[in-house]
């Protein structure tokens, strides 16, 4: 498979984009799409990533005038979807439909990838934002994330935090936790995030670390209550509850969707999908739609600035996954 690095396509992108969205486009990208357009994913029909994919692919549909089709294919900790995306012919109508896991994670959770994150797949557009947050349940003595502390600290490895493995998003977000709070929580494991969400309505965990959108229902519902928000801002809708970094500075952690191409995908092709990305975020009905999930509409941004952001990404979980000690394996 050919390969290159971002910043040799950003130097490319750039010249495409120094007209704007407006710039002329060539013959092939003036003609695009011509047929339909396949969205890989990594993960299964009915889960969060989904949900939002299928809502973008059916406006894109609409504006495009063609079918965006949403092609599942889980497991393999995001190897199966993203390597299947990066062998893709790269000629603009194939697109992975990438997560913070899949794109930047991986690269330092795993000593072999049959994928490489960086190298295979050319940055298209930004399009949501996933928080993450601490729930406990409704009647909990626990009423704030200062409590959840103190408690945790006082009932050293008796309070139980649960979430969705030590690998995992959530699992990184509970270690990084602990080790900046010194709460010294009980970090509990779950193959899936209904079993951590079943035993905290049951008492059997004290409070549980998982995206927003997987339990947000529950708490609209009076069934659960959200301590903190793990983005850097409170999240419209959820205005009550306050972000994390309200009280701890710099912690900030959440998830993203972002779409991606297979690397060689034409660059002209690649700013007519982040300009038609960008169109159908715009509108409300996906926007309203998104923030209903729980999830916050992706920046405006140029391809070139979705692949800056993934380089900070990079950065930044380099750093985390030393400080929380977790290795390659």
């Amino acid at each position: 498979m050919q390969r290159r690095r971002f910043t040799q396509w950003a130097t490319a992108a750039t010249l495409v984009l120094a007209g704007g969205l407006t710039a002329p486009l060539s013959a092939q990208a003036a003609d695009w799409p011509e047929r339909a357009i396949t969205f890989v994913l990594s993960q299964p029909p009915g889960s969060g990533p989904d949900t939002v994919a299928r809502l973008l692919a059916d406006q894109l549909g609409k504006q495009l005038k063609q079918p965006v089709v949403v092609e599942n294919k889980p497991g393999g900790q995001n190897t199966i979807g993203a390597l299947a995306a990066a062998n893709a012919k790269p000629d603009g109508y194939t697109y992975y439909f990438g997560t913070t896991a899949a794109l930047v994670t991986n690269g330092f959770l795993f000593k072999s990838l049959a994928y490489d994150p960086q190298a295979d797949f050319t940055p298209v557009a930004f399009v949501s934002r996933s928080p993450f947050a601490f729930f406990v349940r409704e009647g909990s003595p626990v009423d704030s994330i200062e409590a959840l502390v103190v408690t945790a600290q006082e009932e050293a490895g008796d309070f139980s935090l649960g979430n969705e493995g030590p690998r995992t998003f959530g699992g990184m977000i509970s270690r990084l936790f602990n080790e900046r709070t010194e709460a010294q929580a009980n970090l509990v494991s779950y193959a899936a995030v209904g079993n951590g969400v079943t035993d905290l309505l049951g008492g059997h965990v004290d409070a549980l670390v998982t995206g927003l959108a997987s339990a947000s229902e529950l708490a609209k519902q009076g069934r659960l209550r959200v301590l903190a928000i793990t983005g850097g801002e409170r999240v419209k809708g959820w205005e009550d509850v306050p972000a994390l970094v309200e009280t701890m500075p710099g912690f900030q952690m959440e998830g993203w969707q972002i779409l991606v191409a297979p690397e060689g995908t034409p660059a002209d092709t690649v700013t007519a999908m982040n300009a038609a990305v960008r169109e159908a975020l715009a509108t409300s009905i996906v926007s309203v739609r998104l923030e209903t999930l729980g999830q916050i509409p992706g920046p405006d941004w140029t391809a070139a600035e979705v692949g800056a952001f993934l380089d900070d990404e990079r950065t930044k979980w380099s750093k985390v996954t030393q400080e929380i000690g977790i290795l390659p394996e």
